[in-house]
């Protein structure tokens, strides 16, 4: 199985050294993130996010299906992932790897089992027909933090989507194109989002958003998922050097910060979005129509 290449010796002695004196390659603060750029697809449910070289797209797809027998009144929501070699030569095309494993499991805690979007908002009718959504990230390139850049393309990715409305006749559920109703945004209930810190000299040292580079040098990670009303979601703890308590309390300290910033990020990028779609007030006009 291929391998992504580790640095020389001389790179990681150069990295180790630089960030002893709080100092990153490419200038950044500890705590900084690499410039972001979130963008929209034409169609609604297609999110662009760049992390510095790091680039995923997320996708969001729905149809009509029966639900689990356990859950009649739940819809289905599930996350996928796809790592292809034109991210990195150390993925290849139908073999998982234990990165895309990973990224899969805590992207569905951070989001699926978090309850971020209302399962129940997805019936059409009980024990019968349901909506089965589908966010499928697609990573285009890999410079480090692939878990925070697809939890921001799915999260995106959902807030902008617009699912078709129904009308339930009976038994019998009728599913509106766009050209005979206006299609309805999800129902969300938070916005959860995934900050992952590095971490260096025994856990003493911790910084955010790391590239590549970084994640190769670094002693262990820690994963924390929150919303940016400081509720923590989820702590994963992946591997690594042993952590102290006050250690993961000073993590979560900087990811509700971090958190409330993104989200704002995100909030503006749909804004702005929405504001280049509503030409002359054309989704206001439609919306009424649907309501007449």
């Amino acid at each position: 199985m291929p391998r992504e290449a580790e640095p020389s010796n001389n790179e990681r002695a150069f990295i180790l050294e630089a960030l002893q004196q709080d100092i990153r390659l490419d200038g950044r603060a500890l705590d900084a993130f690499r410039h972001i750029q979130l963008s929209f697809g034409d169609e609604y449910g297609v999110a662009d996010v760049r992390l510095g070289k790091t680039r995923v797209l997320a996708r969001i797809s729905a149809s009509v299906t029966a639900p689990f027998p356990d859950r009649k009144f739940d819809g289905i929501f599930t996350i996928t992932t796809e790592l292809s070699p034109m991210a990195s030569p150390a993925f290849e095309v139908g073999r998982q790897t234990e990165t895309e494993t990973l990224l899969s499991r805590l992207l569905e805690v951070a989001l699926r089992r978090s309850s971020a979007l209302s399962t129940e908002s997805l019936c059409l009718l009980a024990g019968s027909k349901v909506w089965s959504l589908t966010a499928t990230c697609h990573i285009l390139s890999h410079d480090g933090n692939l878990l925070d850049s697809c939890c921001i393309a799915v999260l995106a990715a959902l807030q902008h989507y617009r699912i078709p409305d129904t009308t339930v006749r009976g038994e019998e559920v009728v599913v509106h194109g766009v050209e005979e109703r206006n299609p309805v945004p999800l129902a969300m209930l938070h916005h959860p989002l995934c900050v992952t810190m590095a971490l260096f000299e025994g856990g003493e040292k911790i910084i955010v958003d790391a590239t590549l580079r970084e994640q190769q040098c670094c002693e262990g990670e820690v994963v924390v998922t929150a919303n940016k009303h400081g509720e923590v979601c989820q702590i994963a703890k992946l591997g690594g050097v042993p952590s102290d308590a006050l250690v993961l309390l000073k993590c979560v300290d900087v990811v509700v910060s971090k958190v409330k910033e993104l989200d704002a990020l995100v909030a503006k990028a749909l804004e702005k979005d929405a504001a280049k779609r509503d030409i002359g007030g054309l989704m206001a006009e439609l919306s009424a129509e649907n309501a007449r």
